[in-house]
């Protein structure tokens, strides 16, 4: 198999992309570190990989957190030898729905949690794997944004904000690191049947007029975000950095 002996980081594994990226992966024949805050969930994934003949880990992981990011790395390297993907997935809503998040009704404490998660997660797990792809000849580093990153109605407001901000970091990256074979780039989903986005879409009359604006009619599933992600981590992507695949159903183009 093509992805033999190649070892993926998969935060935010309990579910979701998460758990579908590294089922994907798994099937592929990587060794997957799957990692969640949600220790019990991403057990239950690794324990499905195994059952399939895949070969996973499962680690608890705060993806804010300097040490858990130091520890996931140290166990990956310690357990596998080397790291060649880091998929950037974990992440949060505003507790505000997306109809009525604004700048107004965000308050400072639900601000600093989403982006702690959500940007500040992406920032170490890059700090924290970059030299360990240098000193390995190169790797991939995917982060999942959004559309939110796009346009101003497509996310609740500071969960817009922090995938904008990993829009930006991922082309910082990718220019800065391209030298040393290391390749980076950003997904933008629209709405995905994920646990993030079951409140928003329990509201008929919101889910009618947000699945209107989709060409394609309908939301996605986890598992076509997770092909995404494995073509950009595999060498058919091999001359792509940098770049942002948006995967939304046309959603931004309506």
């Amino acid at each position: 198999m093509r992805w033999q002996d190649k070892v993926v980081i998969v935060t935010g594994s309990a579910s979701g992309i998460g758990a579908a990226a590294a089922k994907l992966f798994a099937l592929e024949g990587a060794k997957v570190v799957a990692t969640d805050i949600q220790l019990a969930g991403v057990q239950a994934v690794v324990e499905d990989i195994g059952k399939n003949g895949g070969e996973a880990i499962a680690l608890s992981h705060n993806v804010a957190s300097n040490a858990d990011w130091k520890a996931v790395i140290d166990r990956a390297m310690a357990e596998f030898g080397r790291i060649d993907v880091l998929l950037n997935n974990a992440g949060v809503a505003d507790k505000q729905p997306m109809p009525v998040s604004t700048a107004e009704t965000t308050d400072n404490e639900d601000w600093d949690r989403v982006i702690d998660i959500n940007l500040k997660g992406v920032f170490l797990g890059i700090k924290h794997i970059l030299p360990v792809l240098r000193t390995g000849g190169g790797g991939s580093i995917i982060n999942i944004s959004s559309i939110a990153a796009m346009v101003g109605n497509g996310g609740p407001f500071a969960y817009s904000a922090s995938k904008g901000g990993i829009r930006s970091l991922t082309k910082h990256v990718a220019f800065h690191y391209g030298r040393f074979n290391i390749r980076a780039n950003s997904i933008h989903p629209g709405g995905v049947k994920t646990a993030m986005t079951e409140a928003d879409f329990q509201n008929e009359d919101l889910a009618k007029q947000l699945t209107a604006t989709i060409p394609l009619g309908r939301l996605s599933e986890p598992q076509e975000i997770a092909n995404v992600a494995l073509f950009l981590a595999s060498d058919e992507s091999s001359y792509l950095t940098g770049a942002e695949l948006v995967a939304d159903g046309g959603a931004i183009i309506a």
